[in-house]
């Protein structure tokens, strides 16, 4: 919510990216940076985690919403898994498949499967 609230302040002054395609190719950059060997620090995720709600605010999505579902969908979908059975000992292949299932039971009962 401050990232958000922040570069809405900055965009009013004019410090903002002309269009969508600026927004995504920093979000790269930034993504890239993460990835270099040695360069994995907190600033870089933050750096990182700070274009992708400057995305989220070009693309008129609130950021904490967004994360909010995305967290609840996520948890949703992993307690489904764990109903099916114990976790622990099962390769990561089964688990994508408990995963796979989860999804489809949810986009069947009329979630979204995104």
């Amino acid at each position: 919510s401050r990232a958000h609230a922040l570069q809405g302040r900055a965009a009013t002054v004019g410090f903002d990216w002309a269009d969508l395609a600026g927004v995504v190719a920093k979000v790269r950059e930034e993504l890239e940076e993460v990835l270099a060997p040695g360069a994995r620090t907190v600033d870089e995720v933050g750096d990182l985690l700070f274009s992708v709600v400057n995305l989220g605010r070009h693309l008129g999505v609130d950021p904490e919403q967004a994360l909010r579902r995305g967290a609840a969908r996520f948890e949703r979908r992993f307690r489904a898994m764990e109903r099916e059975g114990t976790l622990a000992g099962l390769t990561l292949e089964e688990m994508d498949r408990r995963w796979e299932a989860a999804k489809a039971a949810e986009t069947d009962a009329g979630g979204s499967a995104r």
